[in-house]
């Protein structure tokens, strides 16, 4: 599908304006950087306690922030999930390296939960029950009084109660009387519940306890697995192309991580697992543009043995403008409704995407193609029949061409 018919945009003219154009962009990303004192890291990299709480009500959040101090606070709602509107996810910064200091995070923010909700004397919370207390209880009182005969019965019973709570009701009760709705649950199971428990208000979900030691050695793993595959990139293309296509295209790679790390300093965004694996993603999408650039700029060096070669070079971005058009505006579509209806939990790695997938399409014909024009510029290297600019005028210098031709036919 052709978007444009033979379009003949000079954008190595336009280069000087892309390269303004990342330096404000990386400049933006260096003072966010300053101000806000360096990237900010999530539970898998800084260490420390996320816990994923559901509450029955709105939860008061500015009493459970004033009550924890330096604790992060957010709202994860899922919009796919109404029962989520009330979730919330606190997270805490841990210090030291003992067991009981990764696990004080977790002791804190719960006593602070429970002095907020202090529970009714003698009963249990109903929402946070397991199967097995469940049937403990229900053995215990008898409620249809089957005696010696109850067998299995109430372990039975207790399983589906749960598995009503669970999945029924979205994993917390608003009272106990709704727990009259699940199967075979009578009236004096109900009552005999009412006596020995009670709804909480909140219910936890999953607990996350990273300790500071892990979080250091997943940032330099993080680092690491980035770089590996820079440089691994740097070894292909060199080798398919020529050290200085493959160099202006990790370049390229390298100018899109910097700046969506800027980003994430600008908004403030956490730096997560998943997020990396949104910048390894970035990192892959923007270099395959790029080599599909060279790819045609090696074509045409075999047709166009006489032209300049800048001129070389945007033929082969307007060549592949629509395909660049189709797939990385398909893909931006993409991930912008992943981020808009994504929920929070997945922000992040969206936000990382849609980024990264606008830096990294104009960084391919707008940084990686013109550091390679500079580069034989530099290095007085002229095309056949014309200058390296693209005013026509003959040289009798064909060294650059014959070289990339060369390569071309490997």
């Amino acid at each position: 599908m052709e978007l444009f018919k033979s379009p003949n945009i000079n954008w190595m003219g336009k280069a000087k304006y892309f390269a303004a154009l990342s330096g404000a962009l990386l400049l933006l990303g260096f003072f966010a950087w300053l101000h806000t004192g360096g990237l900010l890291y999530g539970i898998d990299f800084r260490g420390g306690t996320l816990i994923y709480l559901r509450f029955a009500q709105k939860p008061p959040i500015a009493e459970i922030r004033a009550r924890l101090g330096n604790a992060t606070i957010q709202s994860i709602y899922d919009i796919s999930n109404p029962a989520s509107r009330n979730d919330l996810v606190i997270g805490l910064k841990e210090v030291g390296e003992t067991a009981q200091r990764i696990d004080a995070g977790r002791t804190a923010i719960l006593k602070a939960l429970e002095q907020i909700f202090p529970a009714p004397a003698n009963k249990q919370d109903f929402n946070s029950v397991t199967p097995q207390a469940l049937a403990g209880y229900l053995n215990e009182k008898d409620p249809l009084n089957l005696g010696t005969k109850a067998g299995t019965q109430y372990q039975d019973l207790a399983q589906a109660l749960v598995h009503y709570r669970d999945f029924d009701s979205n994993g917390i009760l608003h009272s106990i009387g709704d727990i009259g709705k699940a199967p075979g649950a009578t009236p004096a199971v109900v009552s005999s519940l009412e006596q020995g428990f009670y709804a909480g208000p909140y219910v936890i979900q999953r607990v996350q306890i990273v300790g500071p030691q892990v979080g250091k050695q997943l940032r330099k793993q993080a680092v690491l697995a980035t770089l590996y595959a820079l440089a691994g990139m740097l070894v292909y293309i060199a080798f398919r192309f020529e050290l200085v296509y493959g160099a202006a295209a990790v370049i390229a790679v390298f100018h899109d991580v910097l700046i969506t790390l800027g980003f994430f300093c600008l908004f403030h965004y956490e730096i997560s697992l998943t997020v990396i694996a949104a910048l390894l993603t970035l990192v892959g999408y923007s270099m395959n543009d790029t080599i599909v650039i060279f790819d045609r700029v090696r074509e045409n060096l075999r047709l166009m043995r006489r032209e300049p070669y800048p001129d070389i070079v945007n033929r082969a971005i307007n060549q592949t403008l629509s395909r660049t058009i189709l797939t990385s505006g398909l893909t931006f579509l993409a991930v912008l409704v992943l981020y808009l209806f994504g929920g929070r939990v997945l922000h992040p790695f969206a936000f990382a995407m849609v980024v990264g997938v606008m830096v990294g399409t104009y960084s391919s014909f707008g940084i990686a193609a013109p550091i390679v024009v500079l580069w034989y510029r530099f290095r007085g290297q002229k095309v056949p029949g014309a200058t390296s600019g693209s005013s026509g005028r003959q040289s009798k210098e064909p060294t650059a061409n014959r070289r990339l031709a060369t390569a071309g036919r490997r």
